[in-house]
């Protein structure tokens, strides 16, 4: 089986457990190899019986019953039960590495695959692998077995022999037919199912937005067709199934009567022994198991190395490289940052940035303004490496932050966008996930410095609020004021406000407006700002247009020296 080089980077998390596992591995193939004794111990005890010999009888079905009991019996349980929890704990760490590796993928990972085809790799199709390691295992002992039993059957007739490997080899041109077709159908019913994953995804996230929207038919609509599809995918994939299945159940009849029938004349003939004829009532049973056994995991084994090439497209970076950090750690930050002749455009788009320079420094407040689509929170994206530079270098105190560490890039940048993203936990546990050992008292003065601790003290359960999810519990400037509160925990050096206050109501944007002024005199504050009053009073402004810096200064020093400021503060305060 081609296919079998998806398990091969799986079993690599078994590295730790590896001589358990090749333990119950051979104990497996042991008992599948030997369990061919069985037929010989049965035929050989009748035979003696119609010989009058019932001491021989007794005495080989008395071997058969210590064999089958103690033996391969107890042997069987034990293996199994091994490999079934190394299987069990095996899917865990699958699953374990999707999400740290779906964690790591780069930004543009997430523009280019659904949300519910990445939570389905990681969840559903981390599963896949549950129970399949041990029947793999299972069907290569009795193929071990068949093997070995084909000479002891060669032995006595080499027609039967004949019969047996010609049926075995029809088998498998079937399933060397029906493989691709099947793997094909539940490759693309897979797909349909992330679909299906995703619609529900962003409806459970944006219930409020499809009330007030009244979309909910067009989603029932879209949700019905998606369903459809999926129904329409599955009954393909069922159909083949049915199919293989109606194939392999007619082959193993035709072995069956086929090797009964043969068997029967020669017996007839005296061509070979009673034992040898009781035996094969068994072993051709045991053929056709097998044969059952082989067209079951076949199908499982297709739709298991779709699941795992799907997890293994994210696990070994086949479709996305990691991010990649440097190993400089900055022990004591200033927080002065430059951008030094950058140019970046986003994947599949022309160059926003071109050649573009800004040095912000610390203990003032610093603000970036500009048309829409000029590239203004494009620096916050580069500057905390969402997306990273394609020519030039942005530094952090002299330092290209390509080079330094995850641990001080994300230490000392950090941001808060127009919508922050809120957990689904109680205010404190959202600090508790930033830094477990935080007491209740430093929230607490964090979320006053944020002007939020009045609110959070008036409610029922204070902290121990829990918050919906992406905190719908909370007014637009609420989670603005959290996530600042939340962000002042970590004690970044640069604090990055990205369209921060564009639509929140006048009282809120003056929450905020003094948390950033408390800011300014130990950080590096910078502000992308749409709505040109809330940053009027900034040390700095920098006008940006079409990739670049066109003017700064003051408020009043662009008004008389900078068109494109003057134009958009004027249509601003038209519209006001």
């Amino acid at each position: 089986m081609k296919n079998f080089k998806e398990f091969k980077p799986i079993l690599n998390l078994l590295k730790e457990e590896k001589k358990k596992f090749i333990f119950f591995c051979i104990l497996l193939l042991i008992v599948e190899s030997t369990s061919i004794f069985s037929g010989y111990l049965n035929g050989a005890a009748v035979e003696e019986i119609t010989n009058l010999n019932l001491d021989r009888s007794l005495f080989y079905l008395f071997i058969y019953f210590l064999y089958s009991s103690f033996f391969s019996g107890a042997l069987m349980i034990y293996a199994s039960n091994g490999l079934v929890k190394l299987e069990s704990r095996l899917t865990r760490r699958i699953g374990y590495e999707a999400y740290s590796k779906a964690l790591s993928l780069p930004a543009y990972a997430y523009e280019k695959m659904a949300s519910g085809e990445i939570i389905n790799r990681i969840t559903t199709d981390s599963d896949a692998l549950s129970f399949t390691l041990r029947r793999l295992i299972s069907a290569f002992g009795e193929i071990i077995a068949a093997f070995i039993l084909i000479f002891y059957i060669f032995y006595n007739s080499w027609i039967i022999g004949v019969e047996i490997i010609i049926i075995m080899a029809v088998l498998f041109v079937i399933m060397h037919y029906f493989n691709p077709k099947m793997k094909d159908a539940h490759s693309k019913r897979k797909k349909e199912q992330d679909k299906f994953t995703s619609l529900v995804t962003e409806s459970v996230r944006g219930i409020r937005e499809i009330k007030t929207l009244g979309i909910r038919n067009n989603l029932l609509t879209e949700m019905k067709e998606i369903i459809e599809l999926l129904y329409k995918k599955s009954v393909d994939e069922t159909n083949l199934d049915i199919k293989f299945n109606i194939i392999t159940r007619i082959l193993r009849v035709t072995m069956e009567v086929g090797v009964f029938a043969t068997c029967a004349v020669l017996l007839y003939q005296k061509s070979v022994s009673l034992t040898f004829f009781i035996a094969m009532t068994y072993y051709i049973y045991r053929y056709m198991y097998m044969i059952d056994n082989i067209a079951d995991l076949n199908q499982t084994y297709q739709k298991v190395t779709v699941a795992l090439g799907r997890i293994n497209e994210i696990v070994l970076n086949k479709k996305f490289e990691d991010e990649k950090y440097g190993d400089i750690s900055l022990k004591k930050v200033e927080g002065i940052v430059e951008f030094k002749n950058v140019t970046f455009g986003y994947p599949d788009e022309g160059d926003i940035l071109k050649n573009f320079n800004l040095k912000l420094e610390p203990h003032k407040k610093i603000a970036v303004v500009g048309r829409s689509g000029q590239g203004k929170s494009t620096l916050f994206n580069l500057l905390t490496r969402v997306f990273d530079v394609k020519k030039g270098s942005i530094t952090l105190d002299g330092v290209d932050i390509k080079d330094l560490d995850e641990t001080t890039l994300r230490k000392n940048i950090s941001i808060i966008r127009q919508e922050p993203f809120i957990f689904n936990r109680t205010i404190k546990n959202n600090f508790k996930i930033i830094n477990k050992k935080i007491t209740l008292n430093d929230i607490k003065k964090y979320n006053e410095m944020a002007y939020l601790d009045d609110y959070i003290s008036s409610l029922p359960k204070g902290y121990n609020t829990l918050l919906g999810e992406g905190g719908v519990n909370l007014s637009g400037g609420q989670k603005q004021r959290l996530s600042i509160a939340r962000t002042l925990t970590k004690d970044t050096k640069v604090i990055l406000f990205d369209e921060a206050t564009s639509a929140l109501d006048n009282n809120s944007q003056e929450f905020i407006k003094k948390t950033i002024d408390n800011l300014v005199k130990d950080h590096t504050v910078v502000i992308v700002a749409h709505r040109l009053s809330t940053i009027i009073d900034a040390d700095i402004i920098y006008v940006v247009e079409g990739g670049k810096i066109v003017g700064e200064g003051t408020h009043e020093e662009l008004l008389k020296t900078n068109k494109i400021y003057k134009n958009l503060y004027q249509t601003e305060s038209l519209n006001s």
